[in-house]
């Protein structure tokens, strides 16, 4: 696994981490540490055990060994303060089907509290014309943009991306891997799970091969 980082402060730390599923090891001493405008792929095969990393990473599932923490602070002990800090985007959209686009980037905006204006994203993921569509009735590749659009409105410093390119198209992908960029230049930190390295290699600064 490469996972050697230039030196810096580092308020993400993954330490002697041990997953299981099942019977099976996924994988056993992973040891990492990220700081502010770093941004690192996890990649390997189907069933490595990159989502499985992912919700660890998050909190959201216990290792069976090592620690996650956040500035000193186990992932799954944090505060709602500290937690506000770390955005994961799964496999599961988030989105309420039952409201429009424009109906749930507001919802998303006024919860998280968000700095982007709903109607800038609208315009860059080209989901102006089905603003006021349902999200039941979005194809996938614009149901992937909208819900990627929310996790953006999301002003936090650590994204947890999993597989964000499934159902884009080039001109999406373009677009993640420029978000990339722009939140590690403002100091920001990701760790993105994928199995589509080459579209996105040149936003990171490391890679964790499972």
């Amino acid at each position: 696994m490469n996972t050697d980082l230039p030196s810096q402060p580092r308020p993400f730390k993954v330490e002697s981490l041990e997953v299981w599923r099942g019977e099976s090891c996924l994988f056993s001493e992973l040891d990492f540490e990220m700081g502010p405008g770093q941004a690192a792929l996890v990649t390997g095969a189907n069933g490595s055990g990159k989502t499985t990393l992912l919700r660890v990473l998050a909190g959201m599932a216990l290792p069976a060994a090592g620690a996650v923490t956040w500035s000193g602070t186990p992932v799954n002990r944090l505060d709602p303060l500290q937690r506000a800090d770390i955005a994961y985007q799964g496999h599961l959209d988030g989105l309420k089907k039952e409201l429009t686009v424009s109906e749930n980037m507001a919802f998303y905006s006024t919860f998280w509290s968000g700095r982007q204006e709903p109607e800038e994203l609208l315009e860059e993921l080209r989901l102006n014309e089905c603003r006021d569509r349902q999200v039941r009735y979005l194809s996938a590749g614009q149901r992937c943009r909208a819900a990627l659009g929310c996790m953006r409105l999301k002003p936090a410093k650590l994204w947890l991306l999993d597989e964000p390119l499934t159902n884009l198209d080039a001109r999406g992908a373009e677009l993640v891997a420029g978000w990339l960029t722009a939140h590690t230049t403002a100091g920001g930190l990701a760790i993105v799970a994928t199995h589509q390295r080459e579209q996105l290699v040149q936003a990171a600064s490391v890679e964790i091969e499972l």
